[in-house]
């Protein structure tokens, strides 16, 4: 059955190429004969109560001039048989509106992956707090005092990061005794007007942090991401971390069966979670990568059995 797929995603001449997993999804469905449909953030717009884009056909290809567009055209959003909410973070003010113009699309007829409300109840930093047995100990607060009790409760050692960061932004180790401790929590709160979340700093990131790939609420793979040499703490591939291969514990396992149901119940299919230590750290559910890291390091093709899923969902 042939389908209409449209991404909603960052600029396309800006991806990489060799990491970006939106790019493999999109060449994955093109090869099996979806038409696939690009549009960004900005082209998306009501009118009539109806959610409308507009989008070009894009045709893909590895190597130099990897993309190529057709003519942009103003089309309502439910004439697609599935929409991919791709863009990536920041989750600013502009993607909240814009996970509210897709919620108008109905889901009868077209599939949103992953569901717009499921992504506005997610925040990835405290989307974590609904599985507390399964995370480091945390608080969420804006008062510095607060913090300063936290840190003193969690044995001198936490990380602080801000509610709507993304890729090891704004992310700071603090330590108890440090002179620049305070300095840190006022610049993350921006002196008490804005909520972090601090967590126990877990001393296994030194061996990496465990991006797990899952799909409708079961692994698919993970990667581990390394982070720099030189006392870097953050592992993240925008900050520098480097993939190595990683297997999934009997732990990670079981983190998976325990978030699966909830993450079925609220639509989100494509989901990253981010584990150190055999606790979860994050959970992504805007736009998670690592497929092509994990492609490469296990011999695998994930984006198939992403693309198996969509397929099997537009069909009901």
């Amino acid at each position: 059955m042939k389908l209409r797929m449209a991404f909603v995603m960052d600029p396309v001449g800006t991806i990489n190429t060799e990491k970006d997993t939106t790019f493999v999804l999109m060449l994955e469905a093109q090869a099996r004969g979806h038409e696939v449909f690009y549009l960004e953030l900005k082209d998306l717009f009501v009118k009539n109560a109806k959610a409308f884009g507009s989008a070009a056909l894009i045709t893909l290809k590895r190597g130099a001039d990897y993309y190529e567009l057709g003519g942009s055209e103003t089309v309502e959003m439910e004439t697609f048989d599935a929409v991919w909410m791709r863009k990536d973070p920041p989750f600013n003010q502009d993607y909240i509106y814009a996970t509210y113009i897709l919620s108008l699309i109905d889901q009868n007829k077209t599939k949103v992956i992953n569901d717009p409300r499921g992504i506005r109840e997610s925040n990835e930093k405290l989307y974590t707090l609904y599985f507390p047995e399964w995370i480091p100990s945390s608080v969420v607060t804006k008062d510095i005092e607060q913090l300063n009790k936290f840190l003193t409760e969690a044995g001198g050692e936490i990380v602080v990061k801000p509610l709507d960061g993304h890729g090891g932004e704004g992310v700071f180790y603090v330590r108890e005794g440090d002179r620049n401790s305070n300095v840190i929590l006022e610049t993350v709160t921006n002196f008490g007007k804005q909520y972090v979340l601090a967590q126990k700093f877990i001393k296994e990131v030194s061996e990496g942090d465990k991006r797990i790939i899952l799909l409708n609420g079961e692994p698919l793979g993970a990667v581990l991401r390394v982070p720099k040499p030189g006392g870097e703490f953050r592992c993240n591939f925008h900050s520098g971390g480097s993939p190595a291969k990683s297997e999934l514990t009997d732990r990670d396992l079981k983190i998976c069966e325990a978030l699966g149901p909830r993450l079925r119940n609220d639509g989100l299919y494509f989901v990253g979670l981010d584990v150190i230590g055999g606790y979860i750290t994050e959970i992504n559910t805007t736009s998670p990568t690592g497929v092509q890291e994990i492609n490469r390091l296990d011999g695998v093709k994930l984006e198939a059995d992403v693309i198996d899923f969509a397929e099997e969902l537009c069909s009901h």
